[in-house]
């Protein structure tokens, strides 16, 4: 790398932050691999583009996750130009799921595009994955869009067998892509290639008089459209004639379907004929080697459970001789990037001063230094870098004005980019908010409380606060004093009416009973009003009660915990990511509580994976440094463990001494755990309700922490509560008992919830399915490949011998570890804690592991007979395993 220096302190101060220690250099970079950033890509394919004589390159990412990344950066770097990605399908070659709506409708989307002769500068990004699926042929493809404008005619039948023959599903209520309702004069659609669903309100002459943009919670609508363009939600698309049961298609996988319907499926380089195609040097052999292994096994799995599976299907993916003769004849470019990682400053002790060093270093050297991120983000790295180097950054708009603007300048651009790069040959470095400061949260679009009412759909029963029970009838829209209005109806008894304003909608409540059960109320009459005022008598009464046992708890005085800041801030400083706003607030509540001189008695209540076990680490390292003993509970020895660690590692170096108490642990080293705590020499016990057992006692207990506090009884907590006068309690659940719930919404309990999941976070996309062998074998064989665990949870210890055999001869290469309740507790606790160490590939379970386990290499789930759990046991379980890949949850039918 050249590194010429203007004088000999500027090329000091550059060879100083190069020799940063061994340490904090191995912690910066978080052991990246060989792929480069995206965003290096994205400036590399900009490149290309400037010299390719078409202006329309196609490329191929080595997996699906670095070619959406890629996407997103060449949308910021390019603005004006056409971006387009080309994602796979969500599901598994050869799977009797099929792909979802919306991910079908964006291929379709991009795939009319990609046909058409670029307009301008075009690049299309996608990956091995789907580049190795064969396509429906873009003729066919056209024939499923349709425009919807303003004063259009709307023929109401054409519309919706053109909608069910493209792959749409009629629906009461439309809230996910790929739904269409037809209701009279207002049409419901959510096309499956948009983020949004659109109300078209047809006119007394059948023309198009409103499009509206609605809210697919809420379905209240918020902005209005001029036109529309609908495209198809599937890939298999019918002609006229075709009739036929679409949910009896779905049992066989749509490779079949597909290469059965259409005579010939042209390849996706074939529909992009006229682009340049473009790889990473080096890593597509490696992805394309990796798919195609994954598509082999697929299909033998497919073979072995059915008979009937047609030799054909296997054609709609390229073989690999068939993937060179369709590049042979292209223009292909193989992409080298001698480009360089920026450190991650956030893991490093003062990343500020580490960043403004770098940046002043790179400057100095003629390099120009960009600043990527949100606009807050931005405002803090200005603020930064004025306090550290006297400068001020300036802001530029897309990739071309970096290049033109001169060497050696401190810039800022907009761009949310996952990390940055250093580019030696155009001597440019780019440093994303997320390498200083932690990867950003995502933003929940959903309820800011977390809480979220069920949803209701016509038909339900409903009570209105003011005329009680009735049924959800229509959602109209009627004109009031000149304006159109959105109005809820509801139908009473004798078939009476009443028209609700959308504005008032908060005061109608589902009501969860079948409408055959229930009597409806009568409009105007005085039934409702005396049930009512009986009913707000006895809530008066519970809200007495309620009240007498808040206020006997905040009488209740406690010491005050207030830590000092410095010691603080550097155990949070351990903490490798950013902390969510939610997380921030609870651990500022925490904080307060404890300082308040009242016992704290607060509940955090958030999904899992949402960083709750953070929150209680802060409450607890604010005890521990004001001398104060911690007692943290889990439910089972192998949470209990996972914690003690967690526990250690944070603590080391604090001297803060931390036991452990649990079945698993020996006579002798529980004796010392005991008398430590009985002399205040341990000042944070880890363990399960051996915690709350005779001959357990504190020399000074100030906080009791109960993770997962739904698997405990009440006695047990109440016991808990008693191992010292005046304790500050924490108890933490994803999924809390009603009881728990109750005393919070009440205000007895405080709470707290995470409702923010955390950055990079994917959606759990759960596939409820019956048992499907095939199926089974390529997801294990998926999460094998790409360096991954698997679990396999049944819901008894009798089911572990006839899985572990069925396992055995679906991936008899997969090494499968057995854990359940009845092993001795030693054996159980190594099992899973080498399995979380990477020893083994599938963990086959009860739901032991349902219980906060965080094993970052699980990444699929599979559940046997599903309908043998709960439903806080498979909420539970969904969540088990790395916090940012999809899991696979399959309800299984018994074995065969």
């Amino acid at each position: 790398m050249d590194r010429k220096t203007s004088n000999a302190g500027e090329a000091e101060q550059l060879e100083q932050f190069e020799r940063a220690s061994a340490k904090q250099r191995e912690l910066a970079t978080g052991g990246e691999g060989d792929t480069p950033p995206a965003a290096a890509v994205a400036a590399a394919l900009i490149s290309v583009l400037e010299t390719d004589r078409n202006g329309d390159i196609f490329h191929v990412a080595s997996c699906e996750r670095d070619g959406a990344d890629i996407t997103q950066a060449l949308r910021h770097f390019l603005p004006g130009a056409d971006i387009l990605y080309m994602p796979p399908w969500d599901c598994l070659p050869f799977d009797r799921v099929w792909p979802t709506r919306a991910t079908m409708g964006r291929r379709i989307s991009v795939l009319q595009a990609v046909a058409a002769p670029p307009k301008g500068p075009r690049i299309t990004v996608t990956s091995v994955e789907s580049a190795l699926q064969r396509v429906p042929p873009p003729s066919l493809i056209d024939q499923g869009f349709a425009t919807l404008q303003i004063g259009q005619k709307m023929d109401l039948g054409a519309l919706r067998v053109l909608a069910e023959r493209t792959g749409y599903v009629v629906d009461d209520r439309v809230d996910e892509p790929g739904e269409i309702a037809v209701r009279g004069d207002l049409v419901d659609i959510f096309p499956a290639d948009r983020d949004h669903p659109v109300r078209v309100v047809l006119g007394p002459d059948g023309a198009i008089s409103e499009l509206k943009i609605y809210d697919p919670i809420t379905q209240r609508s918020e902005r209005s459209l001029h036109s529309v363009v609908v495209g198809p939600a599937s890939e298999l698309m019918l002609q006229a004639g075709n009739e036929f049961d679409r949910a009896a298609m779905r049992t066989i996988p749509l490779e079949e379907r597909l290469i059965s319907l259409y005579s010939d499926l042209p390849a996706l380089f074939d529909v992009a004929a006229t682009a340049s195609v473009c790889f990473l040097d080096g890593l597509e052999e490696i992805g394309l080697a990796r798919v195609l292994d994954l598509i082999e096994d697929a299909w033998r799995g497919r073979q072995q459970v059915s008979a009937t599976a047609g030799l054909a299907a296997k054609r709609f993916y390229l073989s690999r001789e068939e993937w060179d003769n369709a590049l042979r004849d292209r223009q292909c470019l193989r992409l080298t990037l001698p480009v360089g990682r920026i450190p991650k400053f956030y893991h490093l002790p003062r990343a500020g001063r580490e960043f403004a060093a770098f940046a002043e270093a790179r400057a100095s050297s003629g390099f120009s230094v960009v600043v990527t991120g949100e606009a807050s983000e931005l405002r803090r790295a200005d603020r930064l870098i004025e306090r550290q180097l006297g400068r001020q950054m300036e802001p530029v708009a897309g990739w071309p004005q970096i290049l033109s603007v001169k060497r050696g300048s401190l810039l800022k651009a907009e761009f949310d980019l996952t990390e940055g790069f250093v580019d030696p040959l155009s001597r440019i470095a780019v440093v994303a908010a997320a390498d200083i400061f932690g990867p950003s949260w995502t933003a929940n679009t959903g309820s800011g409380s977390g809480i979220v009412e069920p949803d209701l759909q016509l038909g339900d029963l409903v009570v209105h606060e003011d005329h009680g029970i009735g049924v959800l009838a229509a959602i109209e829209q009627i004109e009031a004093a000149g304006l159109q209005q959105d109005v809820v109806k509801l139908e009473y008894h004798g078939g009476a009416f009443l028209l609700v304003p959308v504005e008032e909608f908060g005061r109608i409540w589902r009501y969860g009973s079948e409408p055959e059960a229930i009597a409806l109320d009568r409009l105007d009459s005085e039934g409702w009003k005396e049930r009512r005022q009986s009913v707000v008598r006895e809530v008066d009464k519970v809200a007495n009660r309620l009240v007498a046992i808040a206020k006997a708890r905040s009488c209740q005085s406690a010491e005050m915990i207030k830590p000092p800041r410095a010691d603080l801030a550097r155990f949070a400083a351990r903490f490798p990511y950013a902390e969510t706003p939610d997380q921030a607030a609870a651990i500022r509540a925490v904080m307060d509580d404890l300082s308040s001189g009242k016992t704290m008695n607060r509940l955090v209540c958030g999904d899992v994976g949402f960083g709750k076990t953070e929150v209680a680490l802060r409450a607890c390292a604010a005890a521990a440094f004001c001398g104060k003993q911690v007692a943290i509970v889990a439910p089972t020895t192998v949470l209990a463990r996972q914690h003690y660690e967690t526990f250690c590692r944070r603590f080391a170096g604090f001297d803060i001494q931390a036991g452990h108490l649990s079945r698993v642990v020996g006579s002798t080293e529980a004796r010392k755990v005991k008398d430590g705590l009985r002399s205040g020499n341990i000042a944070v016990v880890v363990g399960t309700h051996a915690v709350a057992a005779k001959g357990v006692a504190f020399a000074n207990l100030g906080l009791l922490v109960i993770d997962e506090e739904h698997r405990f009884g009440a006695k047990l907590k109440q016991s808990l509560r008693g191992l010292a006068p005046c304790l500050h309690t924490l108890t933490m659940s994803a999924t809390p008992i009603p009881r728990t719930l109750q005393l919070a919404l009440a205000g007895v309990q405080e709470v707290s919830v995470l409702n923010t999941p955390p950055a990079k976070r994917r959606p759990v996309r759960t596939i409820l399915a019956p048992f499907d062998a095939g199926s089974a074998k390529a997801a294990l064989l998926r999460e094998y490949r790409r360096g991954g665990q698997s679990f396999f949870v049944v819901p008894r210890i009798d089911d572990i011998g006839t899985v572990f055999r069925q396992l055995g001869r679906l991936v008899p290469q997969l090494l499968v570890k057995i854990a359940h309740g009845q092993m001795k507790a030693g054996e159980l606790d190594e099992i899973v804690v080498r399995f979380a160490a990477g020893e083994g590939d599938i963990l086959l379970a009860t739901d032991i592991i349902e219980s906060g386990l965080d094993i970052p290499q699980a990444n699929t789930i599979l559940v046997w007979r599903a309908d043998r759990f709960g439903l806080a046991q498979l909420h539970q379980l969904r969540g088990r395993g790395q916090r940012q890949t999809a899991r696979l949850c399959v309800s299984a039918d018994r074995a065969r």
